[in-house]
């Protein structure tokens, strides 16, 4: 059993910055793989970043160039860079946890953080 705490969330205009991170307390996520996904009212989960356990990184189009996905194995903790933030990036932001490696559906993640909301004003 895995459990997750995404932090980092909050208000930015624009154009800004913020850094999500996505934490094990008392276990490890070194060995798994690690998404992070979002969803804006109305509409469905959206992978936007994933790391494997071994690094390889993969991102949906939309953030390509203005989000980085990275992780710290000593400090059992994945991150989300976010930059060049858009109204449209505005969303909950989980993270969640794969044994299997890099998956895009939900559903192939067992493990799941709370959301930490993200809003991008204009």
């Amino acid at each position: 059993q895995v459990r997750l705490v995404a932090s980092g969330g909050g208000l930015v205009q624009a154009g800004g910055s913020l850094r999500l991170s996505c934490a094990a307390p008392g276990g490890t996520i070194s060995n798994t793989a690690i998404g992070w996904y979002r969803q804006a009212p109305g509409k469905t989960m959206e992978l936007v970043a994933a790391i494997n356990r071994g690094g390889i990184t993969n991102y949906t189009d939309s953030v390509k160039g203005r989000f980085i996905i990275s992780r710290d194995n000593a400090k059992n903790t994945v991150y989300l860079q976010m930059g060049s933030l858009k109204p449209e990036d505005t969303a909950v932001y989980y993270c969640a946890a794969s044994n299997v490696g890099l998956r895009t559906a939900p559903a192939g993640y067992e493990y799941w953080g709370q959301g930490t909301q993200v809003t991008v004003s204009s």
